[in-house]
């Protein structure tokens, strides 16, 4: 199967530039993805970009990887509603590495026919002075066809307007590609349907500063059911460093998929092919309590992104965690332990409280704010809804310090699916 049939089926695929499928079907293309160095880690959503070059190495081309060293200084005016904050170089040498690294884990780079590349703007950059950038490549766009980007409108329409440092911008990333094609031999340039402007503005670049032709295609931005950013929890963004976000919540993140969403994400982020993802949706349809299409795409991307060992350990706290029998777990460390419950589950009680018989009623509400009231807590518990430590309590059951795990944990359950950490200190 061929790049954009590939994407095709995969829903992957929004824009494409005439005449770019032929040439894919042709030759070997090599083609580029840039990303922006504005943090230490990639997030899920660069997942996207990272999958789109896997499989265009997959399909028998060469991937570029682009980190923005120079317009990670200037920042992109896409998708963003105010102005961002300049980075410092060292931060910006920082995350540069960092996600250098991790793209790295996910491209071939030993390939005799089309090992993968990673190349750094910056390195070009730096031997160009503004009064060259403006002669040369400033000179070839109008600021009428510049402003008439998607990313420059929004901006320029916004209260706070658009700086001429994030205006320039789209030159820079159209330099890019242009630098690319002349010394590089690139002929595409891929990303995110943000992008698109950005992207052919480099194709512009390359027709009017030499001639010479070009071709870009872009890949949907994902959107979740429910309308909430893709990529994001409560607690926050889910990054692929396991510093940041550790191998059990970001097994959590995909184990957890809505089942309207969950079919568009195993598309995209898994590498199974047709044939094995349609008989997947075809058995998840016909139960989908199994939730199969959900362990299948979390086990595949976090054995991808982390380890099988990672894997093994998330779906064994996940069994832990959720299984009946409350001596497992007792085998989970106190990192682990509390790294799987998030800030807005996750409560702190003064170990005075178990000094004496505690009453269950008062740590699962005014302690805690797990139940609102006092009211509705004791309803929990008449109504047999509220289990601690894997243990259902009635209104008489007393707590102490020894039913502290670890000296200083107590699982709590509400109904069937709703789990919380009590901390003592």
């Amino acid at each position: 199967m061929g790049f954009v049939d590939e994407l095709k089926w995969r829903n992957m695929l929004q824009d494409i530039m005439p005449g770019t499928e032929e040439l894919l079907n042709k030759e070997m293309v090599t083609g580029y993805i840039g990303f922006d160095p504005t943090a230490d880690s990639l997030g899920i959503g660069n997942l996207v970009q990272v999958m789109t070059l896997m499989h265009f190495q997959r399909s028998g081309h060469k991937p570029v990887a682009l980190v923005g060293g120079a317009t990670g200084m200037i920042g992109d005016p896409s998708g963003k509603s105010q102005e961002r904050n300049l980075l410092d170089e060292e931060t910006l040498q920082h995350n540069l590495r960092c996600q250098q690294k991790q793209l790295e884990k996910f491209l071939d780079f030993s390939s005799e026919k089309n090992a993968a590349l990673i190349v750094n703007n910056y390195d070009w950059f730096k031997n160009i002075n503004f009064i060259d950038l403006l002669r040369t490549a400033g000179k070839r766009l109008t600021v009428n066809y510049m402003m008439a980007k998607d990313s420059v409108k929004v901006r320029m329409n916004s209260e706070e307007g658009i700086s001429f440092t994030e205006f320039s911008y789209q030159l820079m990333q159209g330099y890019d590609f242009y630098h690319l094609w002349k010394n590089n031999g690139l002929k595409l340039q891929m990303g995110g349907s943000d992008q698109w402007g950005n992207i052919v503005t480099g194709t512009e670049l390359i027709r009017k500063m030499d001639g010479g032709e070009a071709f870009a295609l872009t890949t949907p931005l994902i959107k979740k059911a429910d309308g909430t950013k893709f990529g994001k929890t409560e607690s926050g963004n889910i990054w692929l460093d396991a510093k940041k976000t550790s191998p059990y919540k970001f097994y959590q993140f995909w184990l957890n998929a809505s089942d309207a969403d969950v079919p568009g994400y195993i598309r995209i982020f898994s590498l199974k092919d047709r044939e094995e993802i349609e008989a997947l949706e075809k058995q998840h349809n016909e139960a989908p309590n199994l939730r199969l299409l959900q362990k299948a795409l979390a086990e595949e991307v976090t054995e991808r992104v982390h380890s099988a060992e990672a894997l093994t350990r998330a779906r064994e706290t996940t069994e832990i965690l959720f299984g009946a029998d409350f001596a497992d777990f007792k085998k989970l460390s106190n990192e682990e332990i509390e790294d799987a419950f998030g800030a807005d589950i996750t409560f702190r009680v003064g170990m005075d409280f178990f000094a004496a018989e505690a009453d269950p009623v008062s740590l699962v509400s005014e302690r805690s704010g797990i139940f609102p009231s006092k009211g509705e807590a004791r309803k929990g518990i008449q109504g047999n809804g509220v289990s601690i430590n894997k243990e259902k309590i009635g209104m008489d059951r007393k707590l102490s310090s020894a039913d502290l795990l670890h000296g200083k944990y107590l699982l709590v359950q509400r109904g069937k699916k709703n789990y919380y950490l009590i901390i003592a200190e």
